[in-house]
């Protein structure tokens, strides 16, 4: 099985940092870790706790927040929700909604992410 990890520009409502993103088709959902995002956006309350399910059977992480953030590939503007995870082994994953959402491409034999700039073309800058 092939990773794609690679530095992604993240932008909020408090700032912007660069983070390493697993893309992971296989994590239904975006998240990101509380530690590094706390300087980028601040989370919301997401209202009721969620469990997450993770791949050890019956292990399950409850998260309490949610942030709204803007992120570069490729010099593309996207956007979109991600799970503020405490304990996550990652700094940020892109998971198979935004995938999805974007259209975004991986290519694990050159190991690059791949988006076309025609998704986001509604998006003013």
């Amino acid at each position: 099985m092939s990773v794609i990890k690679i530095p992604l520009l993240f932008i909020g409502s408090k700032g912007e940092k660069n983070l390493y993103t697993l893309f992971d088709s296989g994590a239904n959902l975006s998240c990101v870790h509380p530690e590094f995002v706390k300087d980028v956006a601040e989370a919301q309350h997401l209202g009721r706790i969620r469990k997450i399910s993770t791949a050890s059977e019956g292990h399950f992480i409850e998260v309490s927040y949610r942030v709204v953030l803007d992120f570069y590939i490729n010099d593309v503007l996207l956007s979109d929700e991600f799970l503020v995870v405490p304990g996550l082994s990652e700094e940020a994953i892109i998971g198979a909604a935004t995938l999805q959402k974007w259209r975004i491409k991986l290519n694990f034999e050159d190991d690059k992410v791949e988006v076309d700039p025609k998704v986001a073309k509604l998006q003013l800058i």
